[in-house]
């Protein structure tokens, strides 16, 4: 095949990899939000949101292994809880989200019916794709992707032809608070996680394309990775200029389902709405399936590849999807946050620790800069737990703790002393 059609494959399979519908609620409204400073958190939710994801794809191209090879350096016992920790969070949240999502935009514009029902019936259907393995899904999903890519263009391009300068005036903030706004929105679309869970399925597949070397390999993969994160930013910076432009169209405190839904209503009218919301209802659900599928096979395969372990976790994990998934999206992007803090920090801590040469990154590093990064974290969880006047002390004596990013220079300044350590050392010996 090829050399340039591959890498365009391989590129597309990651584009939709993260390309979640369930994520397109969240960049329009931070346009709203930030108001003439859109740039400030399009940079902020790339880094989170685009960036990190696409090395967390470098970082499998590197190792060449499974989601457990990520941690294993800092202890096998480690690795397992993580995995076991990324799968929970991927099942409790994200696979619910989907559901909330697909109620406010595909149900409530025509239907008065409750979140709770539409819970039950979606994650009905996801149990029933999920026990029977059907490959119509993954048929769907090859035009699925394409066609919400489309018409998102079509909205960007409208979008922001039409957009007025009149634009209502957002509350003054620091540049620095724009960018953290910008990366925790990025968080919520959990395509960190994302990365690590699922990005060995891309490596692997690479096998189908016949044999090559490790350095051809990575090569192919960081090509076609630069090219599916430039193809990610284009659409949700575009979706963030067009919130900003149209920000005096949208109704007042709209949620982020309601800024995306009339984004469409302006730019496409009824029949666009209609069909946009017919397509993310879709996506949304191939992503739940997908979801649960992956938990499900992930338990079974901790039991010698058991069935009943399968439909177990299956069953379980859309009981779950039906409790959570009942709620709206903002609940649900609300109750996330304090997983999310707590996940992330580590989750980007490991993929950049695994994307750094060798000689960098030794058992020693790994262990003292995760341990280090999950210390410096508890602040930023327990914020969601207990009041914040109660941690000020801790939060005011950590750089940066205020902006929920205290562990990100102790981080730093440990991986640089140990290896500083580490360079005196062989220099000494020498």
């Amino acid at each position: 095949m090829n050399k340039t059609k591959q890498t365009f494959i391989v590129a597309f399979a990651l584009f939709s990899l993260f390309f979640g519908a369930g994520n397109l609620i969240l960049p329009p409204y931070l346009g709203v939000q930030a108001g003439g400073n859109w740039y400030l958190v399009a940079f902020g939710f790339a880094l989170t949101a685009v960036i990190i994801p696409i090395l967390g794809i470098y970082a499998h191209a590197k190792l060449q292994g499974t989601m457990f090879d990520f941690g294993k350096k800092v202890s096998p016992i480690f690795s397992s809880v993580y995995c076991v920790f990324m799968y929970a969070i991927a099942v409790a949240l994200p696979a619910p989200r989907t559901a909330s999502v697909t109620h406010e935009m595909a149900i409530v514009p025509f239907f008065d019916s409750s979140t709770l029902l539409t819970s039950c019936i979606y994650f009905a259907l996801v149990f029933l794709f999920v026990m029977n393995r059907s490959r119509l899904l993954s048929l769907i999903g090859k035009y699925l992707t394409p066609l919400i890519v489309i018409i998102l263009l079509i909205i960007i391009g409208l979008g922001i032809y039409g957009g007025s300068s009149e634009t209502v005036t957002t509350a003054v903030s620091s540049p620095f608070a724009l960018i953290t706004s910008g990366i925790f929105e990025g968080y919520q679309t959990f395509d960190a996680i994302a990365g690590v869970v699922v990005g060995a399925v891309i490596v692997l597949s690479l096998k189908t394309y016949g044999e090559g070397t490790f350095e051809e390999k990575k090569k192919l993969i960081s090509q076609a990775g630069f090219i599916a994160g430039f193809g990610l930013f284009i659409i949700y910076a575009g979706l963030i200029i067009c919130g900003y432009l149209l920000q005096a169209s949208f109704p007042e405190n709209a949620t982020r389902t309601e800024v995306l839904t009339s984004l469409s209503q302006l730019t496409l009218g009824n029949i666009g709405t209609t069909f946009l919301s017919v397509l993310v209802a879709l996506a949304c659900f191939t992503t739940a399936v997908g979801i649960v599928t992956g938990a499900s096979d992930y338990v079974s395969g901790l039991f010698q590849d058991s069935r009943k372990a399968y439909t177990i976790t299956a069953m379980l994990s859309s009981v779950i999807g039906v409790i959570v998934g009942s709620y709206n999206v903002a609940f649900i992007i609300d109750i996330a946050l304090p997983a999310l803090m707590f996940i992330y920090p580590i989750t980007i801590v490991l993929i950049l620790l695994n994307v750094l040469p060798q000689k960098f990154v030794s058992e020693t590093v790994f262990k003292a800069v995760v341990l280090v990064t999950f210390i410096f974290s508890i602040p930023d969880f327990l914020k969601f737990l207990i009041p914040v006047d109660n941690l000020q002390g801790v939060l005011n004596s950590i750089p940066l703790a205020n902006h929920s990013l205290g562990w990100v220079l102790p981080a730093l300044i440990v991986f640089l002393l140990l290896n500083f350590k580490n360079f005196t050392t062989k220099r000494l010996a020498n």
